[in-house]
């Protein structure tokens, strides 16, 4: 259902049956690891013009996974982790 990189791809898939018998599946819910536990790649400090996309494709190799970053910085909100310039982000090593 998900592709390999996206967050949702090891989740679980379950099934809920409805009062008149149909049986509805659904992914199981993702809860957000706190992010001092994902192992450090690197640190890269926000700077003019950042984006996400950018960090990620130069840290990680690949820009769809911006979101392993908003996890190792406990976001639920990405642009929350730019509105800073200096910060330092933490990029995790990624896990399969």
């Amino acid at each position: 259902m998900f592709e390999p990189t996206s967050r949702y791809f090891a989740l679980e898939t379950a099934t809920h049956t409805m009062p008149d018998g149909r049986e509805v599946a659904y992914t199981r819910r993702r809860f957000l690891p706190r992010g001092e536990t994902l192992p450090l790649l690197v640190e890269v400090a926000v700077t003019e013009g950042d984006r996400l996309d950018l960090i990620a494709a130069r840290t990680i190799g690949d820009p769809e996974q911006f979101w392993r970053i908003c996890d190792a910085n406990d976001t639920l909100n990405p642009p929350d982790l730019l509105a800073e310039l200096g910060r330092a982000l933490r990029v995790p090593v990624p896990q399969a």
